[in-house]
């Protein structure tokens, strides 16, 4: 199966993906705001275009990604394009909108999946969830919603903040969080998009929700470096956003990509995915 995928924020995750698609015969045009990441884009295997500025063209796309971020006033994508999208609806075969986790809110550390309420704290997590209503709200629109984890991968995650110095091991007890390698995400994305079921939420996480010590603690291990000091997550000098993050507190089932998508995490914990990235790092 090929096609035509129009990537609007065609960053991180979705540069893994066009990666993947472009060597089978895919098109893909990925956008990005910022005219310094236009040639990254291209070398992902897609046709970069500035936008907003030049105007996306939908004529002969059979496929939607969106990674743009809302803000309060809902998605972009959709306030510039959403009556041409809805118009053509029937056109596309699938589309697919990258969220959060977020969406769940604090569960004091119990286990959540695609069927939980949707209860956000911060505003990151409410934008989200109009956003996903938004795009679900467009009749015959093949919306398929992907909650993402957080995301680590080559040059993001505890190896590139070690590197940078002054890391410190924030201790909240009882606080986990669920994380995602970005190529666990593109593989997912994939699956869904050669066994579309339109109106599927996702949850895109790896099987293991740990302290967010751990993984740094095990980062230092791997590249030799001593452990991090610990500090108390109440006297830690946090900006408002990274506190924010741990507000909320729960661990998130993966059930459904495993059953319905046939998806075999390539990382199905964190250890697995630091030493693969340390192994591929040389060092």
């Amino acid at each position: 199966m090929t096609g035509t995928l129009l990537s609007f924020g065609h960053g991180y995750t979705a540069r893994v993906l066009s990666r993947a698609l472009a060597p089978q015969g895919w098109r893909i045009i990925g956008t990005s705001r910022n005219p310094d990441q236009l040639e990254a884009i291209r070398a992902s295997g897609a046709e970069p275009l500035l936008w907003p500025g030049e105007e996306p063209l939908l004529d002969g796309v059979t496929h939607l990604l969106i990674s743009t971020a809302p803000d309060a006033t809902g998605d972009p994508v959709l306030a510039a394009l959403g009556e041409q999208i809805a118009a053509r609806a029937a056109q596309f075969r699938w589309v697919g909108y990258l969220s959060t986790t977020a969406v769940y809110g604090d569960h004091g550390g119990a286990w959540v999946d695609e069927t939980t309420p949707l209860s956000p704290l911060a505003a990151r997590g409410r934008w989200r969830v109009m956003a996903e209503q938004q795009w679900q709200a467009i009749p015959g629109l093949p919306v398929h919603i992907f909650r993402l984890a957080g995301i680590y991968g080559p040059g993001r995650g505890p190896f590139s903040k070690l590197g940078k110095g002054g890391i410190r091991r924030i201790i909240k007890p009882g606080q986990v969080f669920s994380r995602i390698h970005v190529e666990d995400i593109a593989q997912v994305l994939a699956a869904s998009m050669a066994r579309p079921n339109p109106g599927s939420v996702y949850n895109v996480c790896d099987d293991e929700p740990v302290p967010p010590q751990d993984v740094i603690a095990y980062a230092a291990e791997l590249q030799g470096l001593p452990l991090p000091p610990a500090v108390d997550f109440d006297k830690a000098d946090l900006t408002p956003m990274a506190r924010s993050f741990y507000s909320e507190n729960k661990r998130v089932r993966n059930d459904r990509i495993k059953d319905e998508l046939g998806v075999q995490l390539k990382y199905p914990n964190y250890r697995v995915g630091l030493e693969a990235l340390q192994a591929e790092s040389g060092d």
